[in-house]
């Protein structure tokens, strides 16, 4: 997956004081809307790709370009790549950036033994993943209400994963792994940025992930066909466009005003699954999937009232 937990917003400075975030709420919105298209496409080329090379090849060169992308910011910002990188908990952002990576590798593999529609689906899970968690690795809250939305979620989960029933698929897992990853890697994220700045953490989180998946990519090397490296282009672009989007977004909005909208992740996905790729939507995936985003917004708007 290539959601990114939300960026960290600083309070304006008092030069800045007549740009207030909730005045440009709908201008997010559509950002928020604009990255889940650009995330669900990349994740069909990824599905595309991976069904026809090696997983970790294709993760590896899309990581390449990325890499390249945040030491362009880098060089670009005061201090350049020297200041950028500059911090003191230097194994914790290592960590997070090959956290991510592997992430980004189970997401991708479910993407070609699962399809589109039922990993989306499970994945969606993570930010009430992320709300259970909150309290054991960050110390922070997690009130009955919370707990109560959690548990709806994961019945979501199990009615999607059906494991009392004999259909059941083992792989099935993999997504909701993957979910369990990326809610500890958005925590991580959090705990790191009380000492880094965004800057600091975007630049670890593309540079630890493009080492760590040369030294395991570089053995899985395949040719690739022309037409495959456009799409490998298009990847890579869409990843970069992607993560801009997502930045702007929560510049211009309060995260708990768009976030909601980040479910329209698992609307393309699913139309991209059926249209596409000709993968059909089951019944009980509908109506997990239903719960699961049912209990994320809820729990959204629950943070809301509290802050």
């Amino acid at each position: 997956m290539s959601m990114t937990p939300q960026a960290k917003i600083l309070p304006p400075r008092p030069t800045e004081a007549p740009r207030v975030q909730s005045n440009n709420v709908s201008a997010g919105v559509l950002l928020m809307i604009a990255a889940t298209i650009v995330f669900a496409l990349q994740d069909g080329i990824s599905r595309h790709l991976a069904g026809v090379y090696n997983t970790f090849m294709v993760i590896m060169v899309r990581y390449w370009f990325f890499a390249l992308f945040v030491i362009a910011l880098a060089a670009r910002a005061p201090g350049g790549i020297r200041g950028t990188a500059r911090t003191d908990q230097l194994g914790l952002q290592i960590f997070r950036g090959v956290l991510l990576v592997a992430e980004i590798c189970v997401a991708v593999y479910s993407f070609t033994v699962l399809g589109l529609v039922d990993s989306v689906a499970v994945f969606i899970c993570y930010p009430l993943l992320v709300a259970a968690l909150s309290g054991p690795v960050l110390g922070e809250s997690v009130g009955w209400r919370r707990w109560a939305a959690i548990g709806a979620g994961l019945i979501g989960v199990l009615i999607i994963l059906q494991p009392g029933a004999g259909i059941f698929n083992p792989l099935a897992v993999i997504p909701f792994v993957s979910a369990l990853m990326f809610a500890l890697y958005a925590l991580v994220t959090r705990y790191a940025a009380r000492r880094d700045s965004t800057a600091t953490s975007f630049f670890w989180t593309g540079v630890a992930g493009m080492v760590a998946m040369t030294f395991v990519g570089l053995w899985h090397w395949q040719p690739m066909s022309q037409g495959d490296w456009g799409w490998m282009a298009v990847l890579c672009v869409s990843g970069v466009t992607g993560h801009w989007l997502l930045i702007k977004c929560y510049e211009m909005a309060e995260a708990s005003a768009v976030q909601p909208f980040a479910y329209f992740h698992l609307i393309w996905a699913a139309m991209l699954g059926v249209v596409v790729f000709g993968e059909v939507i089951r019944i009980n995936v509908a109506v997990g999937a239903s719960i699961i985003v049912a209990a994320g917004l809820f729990t959204l708007w629950r943070e809301r009232v509290k802050g």
